[in-house]
């Protein structure tokens, strides 16, 4: 099953109503126990990042998620999701992420319009599986202030342009987070969404 985290700060309809339209089996979280038992973790976000990371160590979600990733156990970070699996973020202050990957969180630019909301293109940086079938320049759906500076360049999957190129898809082969919001990016988010529940375990 696909375990998409409920942790008080996702956009958790349109998650699991994807993976229905799919065809796929997911369904909501909220324990330690339930992470713990999870094939494949979705790890959603809408937010503030210090919010985020507060009701997960609330929750007593850090360590599981934590030990889910050193068990390699296939997951996904949307949106803020990506933005947590990071060292930390400057929104509202200095907050500790995850930690999964080295890199920091960053605001956009003054010289564009913040918030980052609308249609921008995904520009393929390594070719992985998660990409499979989705071409490169293919729309994506944003909304976002912040962007991931990521501290290993090997991390980058895919980059897009706003004010500055940011990384907007990143991974590890088992571990991704992307930027934008794949759920609400019809066929090329619902592919990417296909090739992460295709993923082996």
């Amino acid at each position: 099953m696909i375990g998409v985290i409920d942790y008080g700060m996702g956009n958790l309809g349109s998650v699991l109503k994807a993976f229905e339209t799919l065809g796929l089996d997911a369904g909501l979280i909220r324990t330690p126990e339930e992470i713990d038992r999870a094939e494949r973790l979705v790890l959603p976000g809408v937010g503030a990042f210090g919010r985020a990371m507060e009701n997960l160590r609330e929750r007593k979600l850090v360590k599981p998620l934590r030990r889910a990733v050193a068990a390699r156990r296939p997951l996904l970070g949307i949106c803020l999701g990506l933005q947590l699996l990071f060292e930390s973020s400057e929104e509202h202050g200095l907050h500790e992420g995850l930690g999964v990957f080295p890199g920091k969180v960053r605001r956009l630019p003054n010289t564009v319009k913040i918030p980052h909301i609308g249609w921008n293109q995904l520009q393929i940086e390594t070719e992985t599986a998660l990409l499979d079938g989705v071409p490169d320049r293919s729309y994506f759906y944003f909304v976002q202030s912040f962007y991931v500076e990521a501290g290993d360049p090997s991390l980058v999957l895919g980059t897009t342009d706003y004010g500055l190129t940011f990384a907007s898809m990143a991974g590890d082969g088992v571990v991704f987070g992307v930027q934008f919001h794949p759920e609400k990016s019809q066929k090329h988010g619902l592919k990417i969404l296909k090739n992460f529940g295709g993923l082996p375990c």
